[in-house]
């Protein structure tokens, strides 16, 4: 299975919170039948990404990292690459390039979708064309105990934040992951 297919099979499969959830799932499957490269940052102006959330092994805590180029607190994520077989997979790979932290547990499922736009930081990683999106689709990991991160080079810094104490410049739609991802840790048996 491609990683287009696989997209469109988990945005299919997975059941939106809400009907602002479901307008978006809508707009991400439109956008995989209109787009056959809508995986790749090649594909103008808009492209799926993937991201994780990584909880602690208590779930007390996130880790996030502060974004080099946005300069926000946000989940680890990115763009996905030709050898990820998966969106999960995809999410997974970030969270540990990003974090360090080789045994993190996913949840296959998704959590949240966020619609946001690339920051024109005057590189050539999401193109020429503006206003360009990405079209994130948001995980939820675990770290096992003890786990130790690593700030990457794409971060200015990488920190655990308690669920309820997220730092001030954190932005709003990391506030509503972490929220979903509490949620979506207590339906897990």
């Amino acid at each position: 299975m491609t990683l287009h297919a696989d997209a469109r099979e988990v945005l299919t499969a997975w059941a939106p919170p809400d009907a602002g959830q479901a307008d978006l799932r809508r707009d991400y499957l439109a956008h995989l039948d209109r787009h056959p490269d809508a995986m790749w940052r090649e594909c103008h102006p808009d492209h799926l990404t993937a991201s994780v959330l990584i909880f602690s092994s208590d779930h007390a805590a996130v880790l996030l990292t502060l974004h080099k180029i946005v300069h926000r607190w946000l989940q680890t994520g990115g763009h996905c690459e030709a050898d990820d077989p998966a969106l999960a997979e995809s999410a997974l790979r970030e969270g540990r390039e990003e974090s360090g932290i080789n045994n993190l547990w996913i949840d296959p499922r998704p959590v949240r979708l966020s619609h946001h736009a690339v920051p024109n930081c005057g590189g050539p990683s999401c193109g020429p064309i503006r206003p360009s999106h990405h079209l994130d689709v948001q995980f939820i990991a675990v770290a096992p105990p003890g786990a130790r991160h690593v700030i990457s080079d794409e971060s200015d810094d990488l920190q655990w934040f308690g669920i309820d104490e997220l730092p001030p410049n954190t932005d709003k739609s990391v506030c509503e992951l972490t929220l979903a991802g509490v949620k979506r840790l207590r339906e897990i048996p």
